[in-house]
């Protein structure tokens, strides 16, 4: 039943992150993170997917090397970040829900700021 319950939290991550790539309140990172760890503890098949199959598996498996961005990942999703939230904030004609999004925009901003960055160039693809 566990092990149920965490592939479907996975699958559930999985989706939300990818909603993440769109939308610029839902993070995708953390999810993930999130799907990762559940595959990693049920399912070895959907994990190895996750890492070595899936869109997202070379960042992924660079974070678990290094705890680090590649080095020209953090200028490509500061700018993506900020595209995706001058667009909201440009359909948006509610004041606070404006206000809400500059909040969170300058959260994600600083935390993006603070991630390390690491000079090497190759994604590890040991299996």
């Amino acid at each position: 039943m566990k092990r149920i319950l965490l592939i479907i939290a996975g699958w559930l991550c999985v989706g939300l992150a990818t909603l993440g790539v769109i939308l610029p309140v839902l993070p995708t990172t953390p999810f993930l993170l999130l799907a990762a760890w559940c595959f990693s503890r049920s399912s070895k098949r959907f994990h190895y997917w996750l890492l070595y199959r899936s869109w997202f598996g070379p960042y992924l498996r660079y974070w678990q090397t290094y705890h680090a961005m590649p080095k020209g990942a953090k200028p490509k999703a500061i700018l993506v970040i900020l595209i995706t939230f001058a667009i909201s904030l440009w359909l948006v004609s509610m004041l606070w829900v404006r206000i809400l999004l500059l909040i969170i925009l300058v959260c994600l901003l600083i935390f993006m700021w603070r991630l390390p960055v690491n000079d090497q160039q190759e994604v590890p693809c040991e299996k």
